[in-house]
């Protein structure tokens, strides 16, 4: 087995073999394979009922813009991603204290375009809320995010434990 710089992994077709031999009921139709060819020309030929296998394609392009791309896709519905996330954020304080915290946490989020990740936290917690699912206090210089409070990203109010939001966006 490999694992490419894009943390893709596949397999040679001696591996594949050994991974069969051990388990036969593995599910190969998700597995990548460097030469699949063979495996799959006798499934067409024998009109078999068995999953193809995927032949391994590295991506044409550097670590650094395949990052780049992973990074801009936020697998969240449309209307989290055309939420105005500062004007749904700004909603929730109720103190003028908690305007002038938010306020600049929101340029610090800006000034690194991490507005997406805002938007994917709210979806986040949205989803944990309604699946029921509970997720711990808060952990990690996180805590010194407001913004992620008032999402409910975590419960530790940062504004009344006076924590540095540079503690988190260093």
């Amino acid at each position: 087995m490999k694992t490419d710089p894009f943390g893709t992994t596949y397999y040679s077709s001696e591996e594949l073999c050994d991974l069969i031999y051990k388990d036969p009921a593995i599910k190969i139709d998700n597995l990548n394979v460097e030469d699949p060819l063979e495996y799959n020309r006798s499934v067409n030929s024998f009109h078999l009922h068995y999953a193809m296998l995927n032949r391994y394609i590295a991506p044409n392009v550097t670590v650094e813009q395949f990052d780049q791309i992973e990074q801009s896709n936020w697998y969240m519905p449309e209307d989290y991603k055309q939420l105005d996330i500062a004007e749904y954020i700004l909603s929730q304080c109720k103190t003028e204290a908690e305007m002038q915290r938010v306020g600049k946490e929101l340029l610090m989020y800006q000034e690194r375009n991490l507005f997406p990740l805002l938007q994917f936290m709210k979806f986040f917690v949205d989803t944990m809320r309604k699946n029921n699912v509970i997720w711990g206090v808060g952990r990690g210089s996180s805590v010194s995010s407001y913004v992620l409070f008032l999402l409910g990203a975590h419960r530790v109010d940062s504004l009344f434990y006076d924590l540095d939001i540079e503690e988190f966006l260093k």
